[in-house]
């Protein structure tokens, strides 16, 4: 994995809570795959989560991913390469002993970047796991959306989050930010007949392949979305990117 800035050192390992989840199964697996085949991932990939799973059904799983998209399986020996980098460690993010685990999955790599691909409510607890295990020295973490409920629980958030990493190893991603904003923004642009864009525009057409997604994946993320954000930041209905 390449360098994130001049002062900060390549990552020696991949870490990614929720491995056997539905956000893994759609975008992490296809992206490991093509970071692979581009020679951009050579480090350790581990995946953690609570499913009582094996590495044999991770690597499957992981093969199942790649199958589905739009390009399917393009490159077997990067695919190979993918499968022969990943470990699995299971176990409970509440228990200590699964920190302990992956601190041995985890080798001699000093380095590492943890993915935080699970539900926001599990977010502290596996933080706070982390540093108990001191597995966050040199460590950076990166967080999925969304990032707090609102202003007190992201700042509760970013205090947990700030006590185990240093800011310039903290990684929010948070398409939600600033989305009324862009809305209101694209809404002007094209409205409004004096600017080029709006002149002759037809109105927006609904993508009606939401509907389609959204229901998908309600059989296997419907207690997040009833339980934790989804329906109320409109993630059942905006096409996950």
């Amino acid at each position: 994995m390449g360098d994130v800035d001049q002062g900060m050192a390549a990552a020696d390992a991949f870490v990614f809570f929720g491995a056997t989840g539905d956000l893994a199964h759609k975008m992490i697996f296809p992206a490991l795959y093509q970071m692979v085949k581009r020679g951009t991932l050579g480090v350790p990939v581990i995946g953690v989560a609570s499913s009582g799973w094996g590495l044999p059904q991770l690597r499957d799983r992981a093969r199942d991913s790649i199958a589905r998209t739009s390009a399917g399986i393009d490159d077997h020996d990067a695919l190979d390469r993918l499968l022969s980098l990943l470990a699995y460690v299971d176990g409970d993010y509440g228990d200590p002993s699964t920190f302990d685990a992956l601190g041995k999955a985890l080798g001699r790599a000093r380095r590492p970047a943890h993915y935080l691909a699970i539900p926001p409510s599990l977010f502290a607890t596996v933080i706070e796991g982390l540093s108990h295990a001191g597995l966050t020295h040199d460590a950076r973490v990166i967080v999925e959306k969304p990032f707090g409920r609102d202003l007190a629980s992201a700042q509760e958030l970013n205090r947990v989050v700030s006590s185990a990493f240093p800011e310039d190893a903290i990684f929010r991603i948070d398409h939600f930010l600033g989305k009324e904003e862009i809305m209101n923004l694209l809404y002007f642009l094209l409205r409004d007949r004096r600017l080029p864009a709006g002149r002759g525009a037809e109105p927006p057409v609904p993508d009606r392949r939401a509907a389609r997604d959204g229901a998908a994946r309600i059989p296997r993320r419907g207690r997040f979305a009833e339980c934790e954000v989804e329906c109320v930041q409109g993630d059942a209905t905006t096409r996950h990117r």
